[in-house]
């Protein structure tokens, strides 16, 4: 099932909350709440009713792919357009899209942190 841009939201939401070590702040503006584990930026969604997009880093040439078959993926808004992708309602985008994505994005920020660093599983 497609999502609408609030859902896509919701669910990108929901996925990064569940990631340990999670964490969401506005630090740049109101209307972009970003997620953040071990102080690596691993998600960011805009909170503009006109444009409920979510930001994700992705593999530059998995990004390419993601672009390619989903119209409404994008190259990332705010940040390296090479390394992030930024992903709104259409198409194909379904929650378990969603939901990898947030996860994917995760594991890519935190590839940069220590081991002795990264957050642990929440019991």
């Amino acid at each position: 099932m497609t999502l609408t841009g609030l859902r896509l939201q919701q669910t990108a939401r929901r996925a990064a909350e569940a990631l340990p070590g999670s964490d969401s702040s506005r630090p740049f503006t109101e209307k972009l709440d970003v997620y953040k584990a071990a102080g690596k930026v691993f998600l960011i969604i805009t909170d503009d009713p006109g444009e409920r997009i979510v930001t994700v880093k992705a593999e530059p040439e998995h990004g390419r792919r993601l672009q390619d078959a989903y119209p409404s993926i994008t190259a990332g808004r705010y940040l390296d357009k090479r390394h992030w992708i930024s992903v709104g309602a259409g198409r194909g985008i379904t929650a378990a899209l969603i939901e990898d994505l947030v996860t994917d994005s995760y594991d890519l920020a935190l590839d940069s942190v220590p081991h002795s660093r990264r957050p642990t599983a929440r019991t």
